[in-house]
């Protein structure tokens, strides 16, 4: 892998996700494929070097064989009006949908006005997921999370309500619904810790933070809980690499949160990896990113983002 021959992109988002509205980060080549190192910007630099190991194992090595070879996956719902939601889950062609909540500055009114809609444009079959972001205190979240299962008619889980893990294990002895673990795993030291702890039921994984495919892999595994592999917004070229990391788990229990790429703008593939039907292909390899003439980042982002890349990978 050539560090010298990086690409940086700018894509905008369709709407704004996790407080960013420009989805940026860089491209890598090598003799194995594509990688994407493209770490969200309250990283540190240690935190980014697990992002930099999965886009080197993806440009070196390729990743481990399939066992199945498509993906279920569930569309998702950003902060948006009921409106919005429920053209979004409608347009989906999914099964499941996964709708984020408790965003700063907005009510839990709207929460529920949100989860709603989905659940009219889903049907009562449909399984709706919401994600909190760790924003709640414990009675704050259960408080929230029954209201929100009555909106929903049923939740299949609750992602992340609260931030530490402590707190996670207590809201989930208040509550009847799964409690799923995000930051939790991909932000700790000890990534099997949640499940130690009882504090979850779903483990979500995304295979960048944790260093690779072959890594995660490890992590879910030893886990012992059902797997969610998420994305982190990535384009298709680091999208391949959630894809792959699902397509190679064992057991398959739950909708992926692989189906973001409609979250942005644009994409740097013809090849691009959006849903069908609410599944999604296996491909052997990160897609050729032949469109990257047209989202190439302004200079001063490219500078930012190769003296960024620079410093991670001098970690070692």
């Amino acid at each position: 892998m050539e560090l010298d021959s990086a690409f940086v992109y700018s894509i905008p988002m369709r709407t704004r996700f996790r407080g960013i509205t420009e989805r940026e980060g860089v491209l890598l080549s090598g003799p194995a494929g594509w990688g994407e190192f493209c770490p969200f910007l309250d990283y540190s630099d240690a935190e980014c070097a697990p992002w930099l190991a999965c886009a080197v194992e993806a440009v070196a090595e390729g990743w481990p064989a399939p066992v199945r070879d498509r993906i279920p996956v569930n569309c998702t719902v950003p902060v948006v009006s009921p409106e919005r939601a429920h053209e979004i889950v409608a347009a989906s062609g999914c099964a499941t949908a996964k709708v984020k909540v408790a965003d700063p500055g907005s009510r839990l009114s709207d929460d529920l006005e949100r989860v709603a809609a989905v659940r009219d444009a889903l049907g009562p079959s449909g399984a709706i997921r919401v994600d909190a972001n760790a924003a709640w205190e414990v009675g704050e979240a259960v408080a929230a999370i029954r209201e929100l299962e009555r909106a929903a008619g049923g939740l299949e889980y609750v992602e992340q309500p609260c931030r530490t893990i402590e707190e996670l294990a207590a809201v989930r002895r208040r509550v009847d619904v799964r409690i799923a673990a995000d930051e939790s795993i991909r932000r700790a030291d000890d990534p099997l810790r949640v499940a130690v702890a009882g504090a979850a039921d779903v483990a979500v994984i995304k295979v960048a933070p944790l260093g690779g495919v072959r890594r995660a892999l490890q992590v879910a595994e030893a886990s012992g809980l059902p797997c969610v592999i998420s994305s982190a917004v990535e384009t298709s070229v680091g999208l391949a690499a959630g894809i792959a990391l699902a397509a190679a788990l064992p057991e398959l229990d739950f909708a992926c949160g692989l189906g973001t790429l409609p979250l942005l703008t644009g994409d740097v593939a013809t090849d691009s990896l959006r849903p069908v039907d609410g599944h999604l292909p296996v491909p052997p390899v990160a897609p050729v990113p032949d469109l990257r003439a047209g989202v190439a980042a302004d200079a001063a982002t490219t500078a930012r983002w190769l003296d960024r890349l620079a410093r991670v990978a001098a970690l070692g």
